[in-house]
């Protein structure tokens, strides 16, 4: 079975496009792209087709707990006290409710244009911390989630083994999260069946501080040319633990030990020296940056200018789900930098000075590097994941291709995208997801379950 969209705007690799006819196999591959095309009767057809986004970075539980860590302490708030309130909030969560919060996660991405999604897999075992019957249980439940709403995924279970550097011994509110070198091995087989052009599964150390570089490497050496990702410099405290543990900073001491390259994704590294911004560079790993979470979490601001300029790649997540949104993820990037550096059109390159055209497609190609997923572009081999455009709203209205990607990312805060096709599927129309009123009934059951044993362990 094939069927087709007629485009008469569609950005390809090259650019804009008219006229394009798009066909996809059975399989959710793209078949063929035809630019100055000709529409057939009873095709369906749109004015401005893009690709999908990548989601490279998604902790999906947690976005059960947006909105209720704005309340101020009584000392300085930093990541580090909101990350005991997620340890909190994370060890009372079931299996259930897991699936429950990232259907509704992933069926809000997919409404605001993300089309594929890297879950950094974490809450492996139960709330004792002891290991399921099915030491997959929680990740097939993220599968299964991103199955019922169509979300193509990048599976990631985590390696997480220790409490800080020196293999500092984790904490009781960790208990959830432990696991070794083999058991990580032995989830990522487990989920082996699952694999398929919707879905791929690679791995995560955590951290430097919850990962020895010998776990690291005996990690990586056991899944050749699987994605691999793993938190890095976010924090100035992190930085500061590594340089008195190993001497060295994060990502300097990850380089001298790991061969770096374009399979891995460093998230955040957010606090480079100049020297890491271009080994990260000349590396190919991607830089995985997620701005409003970042934000939100007070960790600072990526190095971004410098980094372009070395021909970095990198693209964007949405991590605690603050927002769910890649045009506020881009748009934030850009104006972060603008306040950093006192000057306005900071992301862009001598051939693509468009600032919107060079954020959309280069976190396209990076998204599409971290999730190790034929993604991030509409030609023939790649998965049909295009998102159709609201023609009619007015801010598309009378406007030429070159101005298309700048109304969407910088003109106000209407959702421009009408529907979304993800793997040869429609599962967006009109704005609204195919399964969103079933999707948001488990997802109320979910938290007024968790509100419940918050009174609880309250009392």
């Amino acid at each position: 079975m094939t069927t087709a969209l007629f485009a008469r705007h569609a950005l390809l690799p090259q650019g804009w496009q008219r006229d394009v006819l798009l066909e996809w196999d059975a399989h959710g591959d793209l078949t063929r792209v035809s630019p100055d095309a000709t529409a057939s009767p009873g095709t369906r057809q749109a004015q401005y087709v893009l690709p999908g986004m990548v989601n490279l970075h998604s902790h999906a539980f947690q976005r059960a707990l947006g909105g209720l860590t704005e309340v101020a302490g009584d000392g300085p708030d930093s990541f580090w006290t909101w990350r005991d309130l997620m340890y909190r909030f994370a060890s009372r969560i079931t299996p259930d409710q897991i699936e429950a919060i990232a259907a509704q996660l992933f069926a809000e991405c997919l409404r605001h244009g993300y089309t594929s999604l890297c879950e950094f897999h974490y809450l492996q075992r139960d709330v004792d911390g002891a290991a399921y019957a099915r030491p997959a249980e929680t990740a097939e439940r993220v599968a299964a989630a991103g199955q019922a709403t169509g979300m193509g995924l990048t599976l990631l279970p985590v390696l997480y083994s220790h409490a800080g550097f020196g293999e500092k011994p984790l904490a009781p509110a960790q208990a959830r999260f432990r696991t070794n070198v083999d058991e990580v091995l032995g989830i990522v087989e487990a989920l082996g069946a699952l694999r398929s052009g919707q879905l791929e599964v690679g791995a995560a150390p955590h951290s430097l501080r919850a990962a020895t570089i010998g776990q690291i490497r005996e990690l990586a050496a056991g899944l050749p040319g699987r994605p691999l990702h793993i938190h890095i410099a976010e924090q100035q405290g992190e930085v500061q633990q590594c340089l008195a543990h190993a001497g060295r900073r994060p990502v300097e001491y990850l380089m001298d030990h790991v061969a770096l390259d374009a399979r891995w994704c460093l998230v955040h590294a957010t606090h480079l020296n100049d020297a890491e911004v271009t080994a990260l560079a000349r590396s190919g790993a991607v830089a995985g940056l997620c701005p409003t979470t970042e934000a939100n979490l007070g960790d600072g601001l990526f190095p971004l200018a410098p980094f372009i300029e070395a021909g970095g790649r990198f693209g964007i997540g949405s991590d605690s789900h603050v927002s769910q949104s890649p045009v506020e993820e881009l748009r934030w990037l850009e104006y972060g930098q603008r306040l950093l550096h006192q000057k306005r059109n900071v992301a862009h390159t001598p051939a693509q000075r468009d600032v919107a055209g060079f954020l959309w497609q280069a976190a396209l190609g990076g998204g599409a590097a971290a999730a190790g997923r034929r993604v991030g572009r509409i030609e023939a081999g790649s998965r049909a994941d295009l998102l159709v455009l609201d023609a009619d709203h007015p801010n598309l209205d009378g406007i030429i291709e070159a101005e298309v990607l700048g109304r969407v990312v910088f003109c106000g805060n209407d959702n421009l995208v009408r529907d979304v096709l993800c793997g040869g599927r429609w599962v967006v129309e009109n704005g609204r997801h195919m399964a969103q009123e079933a999707i948001a009934g488990r997802y109320r059951q979910a938290l007024k379950e968790l509100r419940a044993v918050s009174q609880e362990v309250a009392k």
